[in-house]
């Protein structure tokens, strides 16, 4: 399969799409970090996919997509690779740099990528995806634009977005976002087939992200800034502390970079879900010159040993220095659980009559109730 046709680029998860002469340079010097967003498509003849993968793109051995939906049978194509007539070559591979052994250049050099990538963001037409937490909290500090948080009535990430808007002095500018059974019954149809995934856990995160986008959509933005890669790129997790056996590392940073490269199958999730809703997702947290400056960090700027202690320490560190401190050393609740999706998801599936016991019971329910929602269109 050739990628054929005239460059087609697309940019990841920042405004600015890179042109074709910074491609052409970061294929002729193999730069995984080429200082840029991430891209992929198709460029003179091949297909390309940045070394994180923070553009999505899809083959189905004939022809290829930027959307798993426009292709019958889609492959998430590797990042890293690019494909000339049919033959795949990883060309980009995530670098190891030797840590810093200072911690004053190591926090200024974070400090520094962080600020300047967010700057690359314009604040017109743009909005934060606001969980209260230190990720999307520093994202507000340097952006004065609207906030959202969705979530069910009484779930962790309204309240905890409520008391971080008032200690940030941002209280006016947050909408709430309460999901409904309803809501969510609504997305799937659309969900669904944008992400290519139904399992429970993708569908967690995928059904606040969609409807945060779409009601920002519909009050006039155009992009939604999320802190995705924050947690992977800083030691955001307990398994990075513990070592414990969700990871195969036996380091910190073996283990922080374990999870980075977990990146190019996970984000496309995100990165859909948001564009599902009209709106273009930007993740500045994930540019090249702050996924550099987070490789050189030395364990102790990751995490505290011990594994109950303070993770990402670097980030919070920098953080603080912007945000009430309450903020910055907020603990981290992943959104599924946060928002309350996860518990709803299996609330509505239990009572469709897919119990636990069958195994992927949301699954299994989303699935057939798509298939029935076909079939009911059909008929139509």
């Amino acid at each position: 399969m050739t990628a054929g046709g005239p460059t087609e680029l697309r940019g990841g998860v920042l405004p600015r799409i890179p042109g074709p002469d910074s491609v052409r340079e970061a294929l002729d010097r193999t730069d995984p970090l080429p200082g840029t967003g991430g891209f992929a498509g198709s460029f003179d003849g091949r297909l390309v996919r940045d070394v994180l993968g923070r553009r999505p793109l899809y083959t189905d051995g004939e022809d290829w997509a930027f959307s798993p939906a426009d292709l019958d049978d889609p492959t998430l194509f590797p990042a890293g690779t690019i494909d000339d007539d049919g033959g795949r070559e990883q060309v980009w591979e995530l670098p190891v740099p030797d840590p810093e052994s200072d911690h004053d250049p190591a926090l200024e050099a974070v400090d520094r990528a962080l600020a300047e990538s967010v700057a690359d963001v314009p604040a017109e037409g743009t909005a934060v995806a606001f969980s209260g937490g230190v990720d999307s909290a520093l994202l507000a500090a340097f952006l004065d634009v609207p906030l959202y948080v969705a979530g069910f009535p009484g779930s962790h990430d309204i309240e905890a977005a409520r008391s971080a808007a008032a200690a940030m002095g941002r209280e006016g500018e947050l909408t709430v976002v309460e999901l409904t059974h309803g809501a969510v019954e609504r997305a799937l149809p659309k969900l669904v087939p944008a992400i290519d995934r139904a399992n429970a856990m993708d569908l967690g995160i995928a059904l606040p992200l969609y409807l945060t986008a779409e009601r920002a959509r519909e009050e006039g933005h155009d992009r939604l800034a999320l802190g995705q890669g924050a947690d992977e790129l800083f030691g955001g997790y307990e398994k990075v502390a513990t070592l414990d056996g969700r990871v195969e590392a036996t380091t910190v940073r073996g283990a922080v970079r374990e999870q980075v490269l977990g990146l190019p199958d996970e984000l496309p999730r995100d990165v859909l879900a948001v564009e599902a809703a009209g709106v273009r997702p930007v993740a500045p947290y994930l540019h090249d010159r702050v996924i550099g400056a987070a490789l050189r960090l030395p364990p102790e700027l990751l995490v505290e040993g011990g594994g109950d202690g303070r993770r990402k320490i670097a980030f919070r560190r920098v953080a603080s220095r912007y945000l009430p401190g309450e903020v910055a050393d907020r603990p981290k609740k992943a959104l599924q659980y946060g928002s309350d999706a996860d518990r709803e998801l299996d609330r509505i599936a239990r009572r469709a009559g897919y119990k636990r016991r069958i195994g992927n019971h949301v699954e299994a329910f989303v699935r057939a109730r798509l298939r029935d929602d076909g079939a009911t269109e059909a008929d139509e």
